[in-house]
């Protein structure tokens, strides 16, 4: 699915993202915005997003502000390897399931201008047996295929705003395992 998101932004214009005093990121780092935070080193924070696409969708977030990937210092490029392997390992244990989407975006498909890694927990096989059908689901016996951009919409509506209580149980159940 994450194929179809990225195509989605081909055409959008770049981003003047350089020095973004507004970043959401450096806000949470600053302690000025609240987060849920799983994991924190001197170089590196880790929360769980706020819009997740499923149940644990966490953030590794480097403490300095860079827009690309490609811009960002070694040591901190590290300290992000090390912090996604960590965290990983202790929201499969938390969650009883080992299977992982971690995807870092440059531009073109990067909603918050501030190099992020998602680690973003697969649908596990028990659930989809028993969940109801999802909105994609249904539609593929409906009329002519979807389009990217329909793909994306039922993708971005699917998602709920974290729950504060929820948010404070997972990472406990997260924190646990580190």
């Amino acid at each position: 699915m994450t194929s179809f998101i990225i195509r989605s932004h081909t055409e959008r214009p770049p981003h003047p993202w350089k020095n973004d005093v507004n970043c959401a990121f450096c806000s949470i780092i600053n302690n000025k915005s609240p987060s849920n935070c799983v994991f924190e080193n001197d170089k590196v924070v880790a929360f769980l997003d706020i819009m997740p696409l499923r149940k644990g969708h966490t953030l590794i977030v480097p403490k300095v502000h860079y827009s690309r990937l490609s811009d960002l210092p070694p040591e901190y490029a590290a300290a992000i390897g090390e912090a996604v392997s960590k965290v990983a390992h202790a929201l499969t244990q938390a969650l009883g399931n080992a299977a992982l989407n971690v995807v870092c975006n440059q531009e073109y498909a990067q909603a918050v201008p501030h190099v992020h890694y998602h680690i973003i927990p697969a649908p596990s096989y028990e659930l989809s047996k028993t969940s109801p059908p999802s909105k994609i689901e249904l539609s593929k016996n409906k009329g002519p295929p979807l389009t990217r951009r329909e793909m994306h919409r039922m993708e971005f509506e699917s998602r709920e705003e974290l729950n504060d209580e929820d948010g404070v149980a997972l990472v406990k159940l997260i924190r646990a395992r580190l």
